[in-house]
């Protein structure tokens, strides 16, 4: 047996270990700690049966969720704004209407258009890759049913926060031709709820003073052209 830690969690520590099972095959899984484990062990149970890419569910208790390693690199070095908008629309589309979805938390703001299974927390570092290709959507304990536009402004927000504006851009439109359905009026309104949501956390993600400042910039600027635009 094997562990070592994995990079990236903020709001849970997540560790990989490979066992050597009876059969004498090695597994791999992942161990995550938070206070949302049984929760989110039910939604991937459920993600699952959707065909969501999403980890497999193998344990939990009250702070701890053990699911499948997905093989695969962190998005955070993945510039490829087409792929997340896919992914966060395939999301989307998924139909939900004859599953009970009453565990997880509902947004307080009353959405615009129907109501969608929200990944919560979308950005690059929630997703997993594989020889340039988006393989696993991942760190479901944020997940909530709301206003598709929540997910897509929180995204917009981390995409220009990774790669800058051209690519936020790119992730938006790339979306919008995905989701042509949608009512995308109230969009400026979600882009606001999305920098009140992310800025508090800025200094828990151990960056440095100067990254720190560009962050807020950046968050600056995306707050002012949503209230423009509203």
């Amino acid at each position: 047996m094997r562990a070592w830690e994995l990079a990236g969690g903020v709001s849970a520590r997540a560790t990989a270990v490979e066992l050597r099972r009876a059969d004498g095959e090695a597994e791999r899984l992942v161990i995550r700690r938070h206070r949302r484990a049984a929760m989110e062990f039910r939604l991937l149970r459920l993600l699952q049966a959707a065909g969501v890419a999403a980890p497999s569910p193998r344990h939990a208790d009250e702070e701890c969720i053990v699911t499948s390693y997905v093989e695969g690199e962190s998005g955070t070095g993945q510039n490829d704004p087409a792929q997340l908008a896919a992914a966060l629309a395939e999301l989307h589309r998924v139909d939900w209407s004859a599953v009970d979805l009453s565990f997880l938390p509902r947004l307080a703001d009353g959405p615009a258009q129907p109501e969608t299974l929200l990944q919560g927390d979308f950005w690059p570092g929630n997703t997993l890759w594989e020889d340039g290709r988006l393989v696993a959507l991942i760190d479901w304990e944020d997940a909530a049913v709301g206003d598709p536009l929540a997910d897509l402004a929180n995204g917009r927000l981390e995409v220009l926060f990774a790669f800058g504006e051209g690519a936020m851009n790119a992730f938006t439109d790339a979306y919008r031709a995905a989701m042509p359905e949608l009512e995308y009026a109230e969009l400026p309104r979600w882009d606001q709820f999305a920098v009140r949501r992310l800025v508090p956390e800025i200094p828990r993600w151990g960056l440095d003073p100067a990254k720190e400042e560009e962050l807020r910039r950046s968050s600056q600027w995306f707050a002012t052209r949503a209230a423009r635009s509203s």
